[in-house]
């Protein structure tokens, strides 16, 4: 009945207004060192709860109804960043059976079995054979979950604006200094890219290397841009329509260079980590994302809701 009573709501206050949900990973079972990231179970009743309240929409139609003035009430679409693997196993299954479509935006240089800089710090510090993460600063200890999830933050904080390149040497430093292996690769390859879009998920480019698009100057920042672009195209054969900003929060993660290059590029859309919705009057090349984190479904439901009064 309350789900009932949030659709007609939804219907009433999300006329023109098009939500875009942001999701990384789904994973089969809880990650205690990802917490945030949903269980397999738990994104199937989140897609049930799409198809039977909202109207879920791909990219491209929704891109092209907003223009239109023809987006219907309750519309969302799905999104996820970065390529990890488990959006082909875990996550795509799930869409197929609510007939959900979805668009994944990939950073093209962790297609060959590298790990994202993030993804290495997490695992490194998750290994329970590891109990001290030498730093070039200090020892920190590492104990239960929380005290490791701590650390690996600290160390993400530490390093998240740093240049590519010294980001990746840090990440290589740690590794040396604690004697460890790299762990096993977390993304998608290209026959496996290439697969998820035969299955109808539309591929997007999300830069090269990931980096922070406005740390860089406007020559690098085209060429993040217009990398990704080409190689996946070359792999796949299709157009690539739709870009996603590394970390995404407008000006403070990228600002008019970086959308000026998108529009260069030829990109019909990009979004953005800035919360709310998007309209009629949005730019494409500046579209809205968020993420309800509500684990009880009526409070998912709510908080999809409340977006509209964002």
């Amino acid at each position: 009945m309350l789900h009932a009573f949030l659709k007609v709501a939804g219907q009433l206050l999300g006329r023109g207004k098009l939500s875009i949900l942001i999701y990384h990973q789904v994973v089969p079972t809880r990650d205690p060192m990802r917490p945030s990231e949903p269980t397999a179970a738990e994104f199937d009743w989140q897609m049930q709860l799409l198809a039977r309240y909202f109207t879920p929409l791909s990219l491209d139609e929704a891109v092209q109804r907003l223009a239109s003035g023809t987006l219907p009430a309750n519309a969302v679409c799905v999104t996820f960043d970065d390529g990890y693997l488990n959006n082909l196993t875990v996550a795509q299954p799930i869409l197929a059976r609510y007939n959900i479509p979805a668009t994944v935006y990939v950073a093209t240089a962790f297609r060959n079995g590298d790990n994202m800089w993030n993804d290495r710090i997490q695992d490194l510090c998750a290994d329970p054979n590891r109990f001290v993460l030498k730093t070039s600063e200090a020892e920190i200890q590492l104990g239960d979950w929380p005290s490791r999830i701590t650390a690996a933050q600290q160390l993400l904080k530490k390093l998240k604006y740093l240049p590519v390149a010294e980001r990746l040497q840090a990440v290589d430093e740690l590794y040396r200094l604690n004697q460890a292996d790299e762990y096993t690769s977390r993304m998608m390859n290209d026959s496996q890219l290439q697969q998820l879009s035969a299955l109808g998920v539309t591929i997007g480019a999300h830069t090269h290397n990931h980096p922070i698009l406005k740390s860089l100057d406007a020559k690098a920042q085209q060429a993040e841009i217009a990398q990704s672009k080409t190689l996946l195209e070359q792999m796949l054969h299709k157009p690539i329509e739709h870009f996603a900003y590394p970390n995404g929060v407008e000006g403070r993660d990228f600002d008019d260079v970086a959308v000026q290059w998108v529009a260069a590029a030829g990109f019909k859309s990009a979004v953005m980590t800035n919360w709310g919705y998007s309209t009629a009057a949005t730019s494409p090349l500046r579209l809205k994302r968020f993420t309800p984190w509500d684990q009880h479904p009526l409070k998912f439901h709510l908080r999809l809701i409340k977006n509209y009064l964002s």
